[in-house]
């Protein structure tokens, strides 16, 4: 089973071209568990099983977070595939669209290993809620939406992390939210720079980085007054990622750019693995 690895801003993940149909759907769980399991076997963040399209796009991503669940989108995933897809000519012209849960998305090479993808619409802005007396975001991306839950947090200077991680699993599970949520605390740490950090689902843990997060932050942040939405930094553990989000007559339009680095590409041999 041929496979690519591909990390973007810390999220890394096992992408495997699937357009043949060799492999089943029903296993996909299954696999994307094994595969993904850190010091057991490849390791990853999540599963991307590459399709033929469906809605006349270039690709079709079907992605699988590393406990097996299924995600609607991943946008740092769309930022790697874009680089996968560009790599094999998969590409319209200067872009490639990749069809998702959530609907299609477009993703754009600006230099051999930075990528912007347009990220779905939100579909969902619940811009104050009060959670567990805190007064967060909620933002859904795409149909059916990608949830994502936006807390105003001091995450500069010392802080308990073990107990922002309970906090994070807490809002995660919140039975308000009615298929759970990432949640992203975020900091505003300058002029148009944001510090953030995101428990993720299916993960169930912080990760290197989140890019639908870090969309769904740029976008609530916005309309909070609090950054222009242009060209916004936000700093994560995995480094710098950077979104503009601008209102059109349909909505928000939302791109997310950031570095990709191919790690590896070759035969799994994961002699554990089974299927």
């Amino acid at each position: 089973m041929k496979f690519t690895k591909i990390q973007g801003a810390g999220n890394d993940f096992i992408i495997i071209d699937n357009r043949t149909g060799e492999i089943s759907r029903e296993m996909y769980p299954a696999l994307a568990e094994s595969l993904c399991a850190r010091r057991l076997s490849v390791g990853a963040d999540g599963l991307m099983m590459v399709e033929r399209p469906e809605a006349g796009g270039d690709l079709k991503m079907v992605f699988y977070n590393n406990d097996g669940s299924e995600g609607e989108m991943c946008g740092n995933g769309a930022r790697c595939i874009s680089r996968w897809g560009f790599d094999r000519g998969l590409n319209s012209g200067e872009l490639i669209r990749i069809e998702t849960a959530s609907g299609t998305v477009t993703g754009r090479r600006v230099s051999e290993r930075q990528y912007t993808v347009k990220l779905n619409s939100p579909s969902k802005i619940d811009l104050h809620r009060d959670v567990f007396g805190l007064d967060v975001s909620y933002i859904e991306l795409g149909v059916p939406g990608h949830p994502h839950c936006i807390v105003p947090y001091k995450l500069s200077g010392d802080n308990d992390r073990d107990a922002l991680r309970e906090l994070g699993r807490k809002l995660r599970w919140y039975e308000g939210f009615p298929k759970g949520a990432n949640v992203t605390f975020c900091e505003v740490t300058g002029k148009d720079e944001v510090r953030a950090l995101t428990f993720e689902r299916g993960v169930e843990d912080f990760t290197l980085a989140c890019g639908t997060g870090s969309g769904s932050t740029a976008l609530a942040l916005t309309l909070r007054g609090l950054v222009s939405g242009k060209n916004l930094r936000i700093t994560v553990p995995g480094g710098d990622l950077f979104i503009t989000v601008s209102q059109t007559d349909g909505g928000w339009d939302i791109y997310l750019t950031g570095p990709t680095n191919k790690i590896a590409e070759g035969e799994i041999l994961d002699e554990d693995l089974t299927l």
